[in-house]
């Protein structure tokens, strides 16, 4: 199962997660983690090899906020489906330091978690429960039509006379 569920669909895995101590392929892109990059930043700067970022959940950006525009894709790791700091890992990303790319939550996905990583700012998901990969490829998110925080996803309107609750797009459309 090393697909990966983005624009509504699984599609076939296109950035796998290199270990720490395989050599960097010859072509194709492939996701690295933080201490790696760290310690062949220059060599990788060099290079021009094509790398993404997986992201721990103790990790931070500071060290590295002005190469985030280098990765096409950072996956965050969810070890547990409990530990929201990858919530707070989109956000920060998203939203202090402006990272357009593709979004990826791995590890403990699952389904009644993707409609708040989709509004942290996630956009793909590797995703390993077979109920959440069934429930994905039925179209079965479930709807939480109303959310009173701002987030990513700019999308969600407030409502009149409440200017902190916010009603999703898709609930509003039924």
């Amino acid at each position: 199962m090393s697909d990966v569920f983005r624009d509504g669909r699984f599609q076939a895995q296109d950035w796998p997660v290199l270990a720490a101590d395989a050599p960097l392929p010859a072509a194709g892109g492939v996701v690295i983690g933080k201490a790696r990059y760290l310690a062949e930043r220059d060599a990788l700067a060099a290079s021009n090899a094509v790398v993404g970022l997986l992201v721990e959940p103790a990790d931070t950006f500071d060290d590295i906020a002005a190469d985030l525009d280098r990765f096409p894709v950072i996956v965050v790791r969810f070890p547990k489906f409990n530990d929201g700091r990858g919530f707070s890992h989109a956000r920060i990303l998203r939203e202090r330091h402006g990272y357009a790319g593709e979004l990826r939550a791995t590890g403990d996905v699952l389904i009644d978690l993707v409609p708040f990583m989709q509004r942290s700012g996630f956009t793909a998901f590797e995703v390993v429960n077979e109920p959440t990969r069934q429930a994905l490829a039925e179209g079965r998110l479930p709807l939480v039509p109303f959310f009173y925080q701002p987030a990513a996803d700019a999308a969600a309107k407030p409502l009149a006379g409440r200017p902190w609750l916010r009603q999703a797009p898709r609930a509003a459309a039924e």
